[in-house]
């Protein structure tokens, strides 16, 4: 019993101070949507990573920083409805 209530505490902290760990109410919309930005993210922050997408893109590496910051707006396209219970 212990363990488990430790080990709940913990994701509990986790998911209180980073934004991509989700928490219970977590909807998939959301889940995807850090996701997408987290590996958006990355891939601006890895210099090999970007330099093969221009190269694969044949395109200048300022300009895929660009559309990927860009894409990060909205990655997964607008949020859904809200359904009313």
């Amino acid at each position: 019993m212990g363990d488990r209530y430790n080990i709940h505490s913990q994701l509990e902290h986790l998911q209180s101070k980073y934004v991509g760990t989700g928490h219970a109410d977590t909807t998939k919309f959301e889940w995807l949507l850090n996701q997408h930005r987290d590996s958006f993210s990355s891939y601006i922050g890895h210099f090999d990573m970007l330099n093969f997408f221009a190269i694969v893109e044949n395109e200048a590496k300022a300009r895929v920083k660009f559309n990927l910051m860009e894409r990060m707006l909205q990655p997964c396209g607008p949020p859904p409805e809200k359904q009313e219970d």
